[in-house]
């Protein structure tokens, strides 16, 4: 079974369908079954000195992936070849591709912003990122928006396409499971730095590849190619992450504003550096030009992963 065609029907199916608000009614999503998961865990054995507590985190990374991983195996060697195997494949995938979910969230940030209204903008940024919406003016919320965008291109499609073309069912499954561990876990607070360590270096080393990909995607559909990736290489490792640099600079770059830079989360303010330090702060027309942007790069992942098909992938 090539990979890759199940890897773009799912993508084609999520950008069609989303996860319908019907179906996550009555049955959830897989990522919060993964979620409960964690979260029962966590509650039992996060607790004891620094060591325990970081060997105790390490047992639920691993509880995790097995118990995501090893059904994806089952399932994979289960399913008949064909065409109705490579369909039925795609429909396991497709939840997991959050291509769809990704634009409507930014898109809902982008729509209020457009038109003048702070208030409604604020709200719609609050469901997507961690910082004080309160505290942000129009230029905070675009920058707050074009960042989850860019950071999350990443995150929630190119890397679960990548891993998934690479190593199918199992390999999508377990990225998102580590995805979310990082998410629930992997903070550098009292809580969750001991125990969230190796579930957040473990998600650094599977987006490593994705968002270097994510980067040059935006960078190849730019109508400022050669912007957009001489930012992304000049200032991508000067950000906090050593992996959503790399989008953000690449978008940062492409729409000829500034990304990152100083912002506050509840009383803590974190001294970050501006990316593409100079540019102009965005607006609502960048938040447009950005998800334009991303649409172009979601049509050029998805004739990758068609050549890659083609070629028995």
């Amino acid at each position: 079974m090539s990979m890759a065609a199940v890897m773009v029907l799912a993508l084609a199916i999520d950008a069609a369908l989303g996860w319908p608000d019907r179906v996550y009614a009555r049955i959830g999503h897989p990522v919060t079954w993964i979620g409960a998961l964690i979260a029962g865990l966590e509650a039992r054995l996060n607790r004891g000195d620094v060591l325990q507590r970081r060997l105790m985190g390490t047992v639920c990374v691993v509880v995790v992936l097995a118990a995501a991983t090893v059904p994806a195996v089952a399932i994979q060697s289960a399913l008949p070849h064909g065409a109705i195997g490579l369909i039925l494949a795609a429909i396991l995938a497709w939840p997991l591709i959050a291509a769809r979910s990704l634009y409507t969230h930014v898109a809902a940030v982008a729509q209020p912003l457009a038109a003048g209204d702070l208030d409604a903008a604020r709200a719609a940024v609050a469901m997507i990122v961690g910082r004080d919406p309160a505290r942000l003016d129009a230029a905070g919320v675009a920058r707050a928006g074009i960042e989850s965008l860019a950071e999350n291109t990443s995150d929630g499609v190119t890397a679960p396409l990548f891993w998934g073309g690479v190593l199918g069912l199992p390999g999508l499954v377990a990225y998102k499971a580590i995805n979310t561990l990082d998410s629930m876990i992997g903070h550098r607070n009292d809580r969750y730095e001991d125990f969230g360590k190796v579930a957040a270096r473990l998600d650094d080393v599977a987006n490593l590849i994705p968002a270097r990909l994510t980067g040059l995607l935006f960078g190849l559909v730019s109508r400022r190619p050669n912007a957009a990736l001489g930012v992304m290489l000049r200032d991508a490792r000067h950000h906090r992450s050593p992996n959503a640099g790399w989008p953000e600079a690449a978008m940062a770059g492409a729409l000829g504003i500034r990304l990152s830079g100083p912002r506050i989360y509840g009383d803590r303010v974190a001294e970050e550096p501006w990316v593409n330090d100079g540019a102009p702060d965005p607006g609502a027309d960048d938040m447009g030009r950005a998800l334009a942007l991303y649409l172009r790069a979601m049509v050029l992942c998805g004739a990758i992963l068609l050549a890659f098909a083609w070629g028995g992938f």
